[in-house]
């Protein structure tokens, strides 16, 4: 086996990926998937890096929270406010306030550091 060294190019970064696919069966406790698991480290590490990823907006977070628990707008009115809040938040003509971050937050886990933004 080769050393492990950082990633510094695409053409880097496209044979660790190979490498990690060959890997991806080891036996957990071996030195190969120890190997893998410092690999994908690293690839993490360089797309964070080179390829990040923005935070979700606010509004969609609420959004998708609702198609995934199969929730509907009025379930909102207890984390938001009266239907009209909460047709104005959706639409983006409220903002949302600390309470309503902290509620759905603490109510629908939604991160708050999304909801913030």
């Amino acid at each position: 086996m080769k050393d492990i060294v950082p990633i510094k190019t695409e053409s880097d970064y496209d044979e660790v990926l190979r490498e990690i696919e060959a890997l991806w069966e080891a036996p957990e406790g071996s030195r190969e998937a120890n190997r893998l698991e410092v690999l994908v480290t690293l690839v993490e590490a360089y797309e964070a890096k080179h390829d990040p990823i923005d935070p979700p907006d606010p509004i969609e977070a609420i959004k998708f929270r609702i198609e995934q628990g199969e929730l509907s707008p009025q379930d909102l009115e207890k984390y938001i406010g009266n239907s009209g809040r909460v047709s104005e938040v959706l639409d983006r003509k409220r903002p949302l306030t600390l309470a309503m971050i902290r509620r759905l937050h603490q109510e629908l886990g939604i991160p708050a550091e999304v909801l913030i933004q």
